[in-house]
């Protein structure tokens, strides 16, 4: 099964605009930011609870602790959440009428939760009806980490960041491109 494709500026862009465009637009851009700007796996994702985002007094986390029943091999993590996510999470949060902290994070169009396998299919519908050919619900996670390896960040945080228990896994993930090729050159 061939990798996930790593998306670019102008093809994340893109994503952005046609979820824009689609009813609920706030959880949307949230949905697919969380994927971008945290790295998260679709079943984390879908796991997410308001409450392991959101603080009693209504401003969002610093830091997400997911536990073990929310991770993939059950093993729990700290996922730090970017300046630049909280006002996308802010955001959508205001179009939510739950305050129940035990509530899922993201909707469905029922008002439910995501499963992990509905957002998966939620994730391929996007990305085809957006005209991005080869991205999947992994897309957001491989492209934060060659992003990150691209601006020198070191294989052994990466891993941490994804989750990964083992560097070799987390290498994978990091797609060579002409502009980390070209980067490399121009150190000589």
């Amino acid at each position: 099964m061939a990798q996930a494709k790593t998306l670019t500026t102008v093809e994340l862009d893109q994503v952005l605009r046609y979820a824009n465009s689609r009813q609920y637009p706030e959880r949307n851009r949230a949905l697919i930011l969380t994927s971008f700007y945290l790295g998260l796996r679709v079943a984390e994702i879908a796991l997410l609870k308001l409450g392991d985002v959101v603080n009693e007094d209504g401003s969002i986390k610093n830091e997400i602790r997911l536990a073990g029943s929310q991770t993939k091999g059950g093993h729990p993590r700290t996922v730090y959440v970017p300046e630049k996510l909280k006002p996308e999470f802010q955001a959508y949060i205001k179009t939510r009428h739950v305050k129940d902290c035990s509530m899922p994070l993201f909707h469905t169009d029922n008002k439910l939760g995501f499963s992990p396998n509905g957002l998966c299919v939620w994730f391929f519908h996007l990305y085809r009806n957006a005209g991005i050919s080869g991205a999947s619900s992994h897309s957001g996670r491989r492209t934060l980490i060659t992003t990150l390896a691209n601006k020198g960040i070191g294989v052994r945080v990466l891993a941490e960041i994804a989750g990964h228990r083992s560097i070799a896994v987390t290498q994978k993930y990091i797609d060579a491109n002409p502009e980390m090729m070209r980067n490399a050159m121009n150190l000589i």
